[in-house]
């Protein structure tokens, strides 16, 4: 199998974990601004046209480590900390302009909402629960272990919360030998496809739900996929079959795994950390918080998903899903709407 299973020891002392800007890189970033024009929108906004093309945003000295990053997340532990991004006196929008600069180099950006917004804020939008607008990362709440729809999902820290907010991650590869050792009949059940309901935020979609597998293979790559909440609004629908038991307790045993602290790496972003996740390798969450009480200094993480080139084959079943299963195809995100109204 292509994968690369970790405890939470073994996380923290690999390369992939330890990326740290050096002097060179930071100045070339900065002086990458001073190439740019100023952008009259937010770069990833709703509706903001920016290149994704990596020769329009030249970095000679850090391609060579994002090079590097890019086949880390495919073909190492699929999980890449790095910090000293240099945010020190940047405003947002050329936070998000030199981001936006790291991610083309690895992949290419797509859609996080029916707007067709590319950078994502994660942040408390204040919504009620009932909001059907209301998505985990615009909350202050706790998230269970999940996955993202795209190959890759990167946050970069523009500042914390005043109490809480930790990120934890665990490898869906080493959640599955473990389950395949202890539980193989859970594990052969969770290779069987899950009823997914349409997300609410999800409405330049047309199918009113789709089926994939949580665990899955393809020409020997191992891939996870798991966004606990639509499968238990698939149970919830009378138009779809109930959950069994057995899947209950499959669903159970994944996130008890990922939650032993053996397998979990715990941490918390500060300003300029940078988390890179291959979705298909690693599980995460984030702790619930509590944010400032000015709101220009609340917790405001920038999030994008990115298709990448050297993505893995996956399983038929991800079509409906994903658009795309090839290896290597520009696959995931959210469908914009044509009526953003």
């Amino acid at each position: 199998m292509s994968q690369l299973p970790w405890t939470a020891d073994e996380l923290r002392e690999r390369p992939e974990w330890n990326h740290r800007l050096d002097a060179r890189e930071r100045k070339e970033l900065l002086d990458l601004l001073a190439t740019q024009a100023s952008p009259g929108e937010l770069v990833g906004d709703a509706g903001a046209s920016t290149s994704t093309d990596p020769a329009d945003f030249p970095l000679p000295v850090l391609s060579e480590r994002l090079a590097a990053i890019q086949q880390q997340l495919e073909t190492g532990a699929g999980a890449v900390r790095v910090r000293g991004f240099p945010i020190e006196g940047l405003g947002e929008a050329e936070a998000r302009l030199l981001y936006w600069a790291m991610a083309v180099h690895l992949g290419t950006p797509v859609s996080q909402s029916a707007r067709g917004e590319h950078i994502f804020s994660v942040r408390d939008a204040g919504l009620a629960d009932s909001d059907p607008r209301a998505r985990g990362p615009n909350t202050r709440k706790r998230l269970t272990f999940h996955t993202d729809r795209a190959d890759v999902v990167g946050f970069l820290c523009l500042q914390q919360a005043r109490e809480g907010g930790e990120n934890e991650i665990s490898s869906s590869a080493a959640i599955y030998d473990a389950m395949e050792r202890t539980r193989p009949d859970l594990a052969e059940l969770l290779r069987q496809p899950f009823y997914y309901l349409r997300h609410t935020i999800d409405t330049g979609n047309d199918l009113p739900w789709c089926q994939q597998p949580v665990f899955s293979f393809r020409d020997g790559y191992f891939a996870c996929c798991l966004l606990r909440v639509l499968i238990e609004r698939a149970h919830s629908h009378p138009d779809l079959p109930d959950l069994t038991a057995e899947q209950v307790e499959a669903l159970d045993l994944v996130e008890t795994i990922a939650d032993e602290t053996r397998h979990k790496v715990v941490f918390r972003q500060e300003a300029g950390d940078l988390i890179w996740l291959n979705n298909w390798l690693v599980l995460h969450k984030r702790q619930a918080f509590t944010d400032w009480a000015e709101l220009e200094k609340r917790r405001h993480i920038l999030r994008l998903w990115l298709s990448v080139p050297n993505s893995r084959p996956l399983d038929p079943f991800f079509a409906d899903h994903f658009g795309a299963v090839e290896a290597g195809a520009i696959r995931g995100g959210i469908h914009p709407a044509t009526d953003h109204s």
